[in-house]
C-alpha cells in the first residue's frame, strides 16, 4: 500500500511539474490521464497475480470513462503522465519507464499478430507528442523525444529527436550540458523524392509554356495572310453565261 501511495503521488507531481494548466491539486485529481492510469496500476497488480477476467473488465472501464486504452500487461513506471489523453492506446507487452510523458492520441503498439514481446520498450524521461505511433518490439533510448504525428519502426538513441514518417533522428543532445546538434547531413529519401518531382514539374510547365508560344505565333502568322483577291475573270464568265439571271434560285 505505502509503495502504491509513493507512486499516485510521483504520479500527481509529474502532473503538476509538466502542465501549467494544474494550479492545484484539486484539479489534478480531475485529469482523465490520472484516472487511467491509477485504474490501470490496479489492474495491472490483479493481471500480474493471475486473476481473470477483472483486469480486462477494469481497463474497459478506464476506457469507456476515460478514452485511454491499456491494456493490464502493459508495464508502466512512476511519474507518468498522460496529457489530454483522448485515443491514446498502449499495448499488452509495452513497457514504459520513469518519468514518461505521453500526449493525446499516441499509440504504443504492434506490428503484426505474433505472439511474444510485440511492443515498444519505453526508457526514462521520455516525451512523445500528439499523434504519434511507436510500434513494434522496439527500444527507445533514456530521454529520446519523438514528434508529433511521427511514425516510429526502429530503435531511438538515448537523447535523441526522432520525427517524420518514418520516423528518423534529426537530433541529439547532451544529457550533461543540454546542449543540442542537429544532424543536417543525414540521408532523407522523401526529401529528395519530393524535389526530383520538383524539378519534373518546373521543366514540365517550361516545356509546356515553350509550346503554347510556338501555337501562339503559328495562330499569328496564319490570320495575317493576305487575302487572295476576287476573280473577276470567274465572275465575267459567270455573267456571260445563258443560265445566270443574276437572281436568286440561278441554277435550280
Amino acid at each position: 500500500m505505502a509503495q502504491a501511495l509513493e507512486t499516485l503521488g510521483a504520479d500527481i507531481r509529474a502532473i503538476q511539474r509538466i502542465d501549467p494548466a494544474a494550479r492545484n491539486i484539486w484539479e489534478v485529481l480531475l485529469y482523465p490521464g490520472l484516472h487511467a492510469i491509477v485504474l490501470h496500476r490496479i489492474s495491472h497488480r490483479l493481471w500480474t497475480a493471475g486473476i481473470p477476467f477483472v483486469p480486462r473488465l477494469l481497463s474497459q472501464i478506464a476506457r469507456w470513462l476515460t478514452g485511454i486504452e491499456i491494456h493490464p500487461g502493459a508495464r508502466i513506471g512512476k511519474a507518468f503522465f498522460i496529457d489530454h489523453g483522448m485515443a491514446v492506446v498502449i499495448g499488452e507487452t509495452a513497457e514504459v519507464g520513469d518519468h514518461v510523458t505521453l500526449y493525446q492520441q499516441v499509440t504504443l503498439g504492434g506490428t503484426g499478430k505474433q505472439g511474444g514481446k510485440r511492443h515498444p520498450t519505453l526508457g526514462n524521461d521520455i516525451v512523445v507528442g500528439v499523434g504519434a505511433s511507436v510500434l513494434g518490439a522496439i527500444q527507445i533510448g533514456d530521454g529520446a523525444r519523438i514528434g508529433a504525428g511521427s511514425v516510429v519502426l526502429k530503435d531511438v538513441p538515448p537523447y535523441s529527436t526522432a520525427t517524420g514518417i518514418p520516423a528518423r533522428v534529426v537530433q541529439t543532445r547532451d544529457p550533461h550540458t543540454g546542449t543540442t546538434r542537429r544532424l543536417e547531413h543525414m540521408p532523407d529519401p522523401e526529401g529528395a523524392m519530393l524535389q526530383s518531382l520538383h524539378t519534373k514539374l518546373c521543366e514540365m510547365e517550361e516545356r509546356l509554356y515553350e509550346l503554347e508560344t510556338e501555337a501562339a505565333q503559328h495562330h499569328s502568322e496564319h490570320h495575317q495572310l493576305p487575302r487572295q483577291p476576287l476573280n473577276e475573270e470567274l465572275f465575267l464568265a459567270l455573267d456571260q453565261s445563258d443560265g445566270y439571271d443574276g437572281g436568286p434560285g440561278w441554277g435550280i
